[in-house]
């Protein structure tokens, strides 16, 4: 029997992430654990192998030795385009870290709802504890991913709604002590994408 579209793309994100030596940045993890957790969150919602299969395979292009023809000849058109969608293109006129996201922000905002949908599970899984792995970079993130969620509605509501639940624990929590951020350095962070529309 031929294994699913979604166990080819698993066996194939695998090895792709392994031969990179990827790990994952705080827990030193084998990097899959994350797309593994992603693909969790997207069956929450859907069984469609297509969405299951881009979940995998969601960083291997821009991570891996993967190019978007790899991921078309393995996996056919629709996957290759939900992953081309989720790739963080490079901005090498970009000046600062805020105008390369804002870049990737309009590309993702400009995805298709199921591609939506992927990056509102990548975005759950990543925030899940970046509070307390890195609290400093965590106040930059949080703001970033509550920005980059208003331009992600046409996603699944019920992943949208977790992202901006998680996100905003996130920034609550990041006002208590021992963090304290007070309130005003994350509005004044958030004026920094103000040139979103």
């Amino acid at each position: 029997m031929m294994d699913s579209l979604e166990d080819q793309a698993r066996r194939y994100a695998t090895q792709a992430h392994a031969e990179t030596g990827q790990r994952r940045k705080y827990t030193d993890e084998p990097y899959i654990v994350h797309p593994a957790a992603v693909v969790e969150l997207v069956r929450s919602i859907t069984s469609d192998e297509n969405l299951l299969a881009a979940a995998w395979l969601h960083d291997t292009v821009e991570d891996t030795a993967t190019t978007l023809n790899d991921i078309n000849t393995h996996f056919g058109p629709r996957v290759a385009e939900l992953v081309e969608m989720l790739t963080d293109s490079a901005q090498p006129t970009a000046k600062n870290r805020a105008a390369r996201k804002l870049a990737h922000f309009q590309h993702t905002a400009n995805a298709a709802p199921e591609a939506q949908t992927i990056k509102l599970a990548d975005i759950i899984d990543n925030t899940r504890s970046i509070v307390r792995f890195d609290p400093h970079f965590a106040r930059i993130y949080l703001v970033e991913k509550k920005v980059q969620i208003e331009l992600l509605k046409q996603g699944d509501a019920q992943l949208w709604q977790q992202a901006s639940t998680i996100i905003e624990a996130g920034i609550a929590q990041l006002g208590e002590p021992p963090y304290s951020v007070p309130e005003s350095w994350f509005v004044k962070q958030a004026a920094k994408y103000g040139g979103l529309s």
